[in-house]
């Protein structure tokens, strides 16, 4: 039987009338479950996700793209609490605000009510496929995952744990549906399905992003990628700045919220670039270096316009002196991505400015970029980080996957 996508969307659409209507309890519920197959299921996947790796490794797929791919018991226990902390979230659906008397005598409110139905295009991580439907779920939306063929017998393995969960539950199946199938002709022809389909969320590499952008007739949430900077001001505190640089560009390199470039004022280089050179040494990071830091570093390259713009998501970071606070803040203006932008100092008054001035979704004064997460910023898992400002911006949990409809209250008003 040839698979067809616009029929699953369809039914998605017909699903996702049934998951509005479920209660936080019922929602709930179904989210623990899935949980608690993931745990049980875990030699399964396991045995799903290492075809998956085998594949990546005679296709020669990058360390990141493979560390992103992996696996393991910890990393499934971790996407199966991820699972229950969205259920032990507060739902916000139904929830109503600002009801205000009007001078009509009508009562105007706003409630939040689901999207519809939500298609998820990623890449890679499978990891995603568990916390685009919890979260999808949660906010009672159907959601289309369409995952790529690098991860599809993971992905494959991680629905049937969901299905298996809605079913149990007596929860229409086509709630939340997997693409079986990896072919580009698919997804071209999902990104038409305007009719069935809401809201489409492209989640990883920019080359896939803006190809859902640019060839998409449902809207698209936006992320490009993450050109993060770490600005380490002339009254920073050094020890505490070469924390922050160790672990937003060592701790795990191929994700969005990593540094790729730092920025050092001139009055402090002298002090912590040797600082910095000798933890990259360690950590063997390989460096793309202005003039006025060059020298600093053991084979460090010349940095070109380039640098500024990479998004190198593994063991290299670009590296520019500045002269100035303000010299920074153009930096990061010209050549950021609206990713996440973090300042060092122990000047408050410039970190205040600092958040104030930095147009990014997520701005942090003396804490790590990695913290530029969903799960970290409270919101439990996320779906993707927004770099657009319609209709989020920044890590998208349950509430990004709402919106709000207006609500009238009368007694037989009628308009004069």
């Amino acid at each position: 039987m040839t698979f067809s996508i616009k029929e699953m969307a369809a039914k998605a659409r017909i699903a996702s009338r049934q998951i509005a209507k479920l209660t936080a309890e019922k929602k709930n519920a179904v989210l623990r479950h899935i949980a608690d197959e993931l745990i049980s299921k875990t030699d399964s996947i396991l045995a799903a996700n290492k075809k998956d790796l085998d594949a990546g490794q005679s296709a020669g797929l990058s360390a990141a793209m493979l560390d992103r791919l992996t696996l393991d018991p910890k990393r499934i226990a971790a996407i199966a609490e991820a699972a229950r902390q969205i259920a032990a979230q507060d739902d916000p659906v139904g929830s109503i605000r600002d009801i205000r008397r009007q001078p009509s005598g009508i009562e105007v409110g706003k409630m939040r009510i689901p999207l519809g139905v939500i298609a998820m295009i990623y890449e890679s991580r499978p990891n995603v496929t568990i916390d685009a439907a919890a979260l999808c779920f949660k906010a009672g939306n159907a959601v289309v995952l369409r995952g790529g063929k690098e991860a599809l017998h993971s992905n494959l393995a991680l629905a049937a744990c969901i299905e298996s969960a809605l079913k149990a539950q007596n929860i229409d199946p086509n709630a939340v549906v997997v693409v079986p199938d990896p072919d580009r002709a698919i997804m071209n022809e999902l990104m038409t399905l305007n009719e069935s389909i809401d809201l489409i969320i492209p989640r990883g590499g920019e080359g896939l992003i803006r190809f859902v952008s640019e060839n998409s007739r449902i809207p698209v949430i936006q992320h490009y990628k993450g050109v993060c900077h770490l600005y380490v001001d002339d009254a920073a505190d050094k020890v505490k700045a070469l924390a922050l640089l160790q672990n937003g560009k060592t701790q795990r390199t191929g994700v969005c919220n990593a540094l790729e470039t730092l920025l050092v004022h001139k009055a402090i280089a002298p002090a912590f670039l040797p600082m910095a050179a000798a933890m990259f040494a360690e950590h063997k990071v390989k460096v793309h270096a202005c003039e006025q830091s060059v020298d600093y570093f053991h084979d460090a390259e010349p940095a070109t316009d380039a640098d500024w713009d990479a998004e190198y998501l593994a063991l290299e970071i670009a590296v520019r002196v500045v002269d100035t606070y303000e010299q920074a803040i153009e930096h990061i203006e010209r050549y950021g991505s609206g990713h996440t932008e973090v300042i060092a100092t122990q000047d408050y008054s410039k970190a205040q400015h600092f958040i104030r001035s930095i147009d990014s979704a997520v701005v942090m004064a003396n804490a790590s970029s990695r913290f530029s997460d969903g799960g970290e910023l409270g919101l439990g898992a996320e779906i993707g980080i927004s770099t657009s400002k319609l209709h989020a911006y920044g890590p998208m949990g349950v509430d990004s996957l709402t919106t709000e409809k207006f609500i009238v209250l009368g007694d037989g008003h009628i308009r004069q």
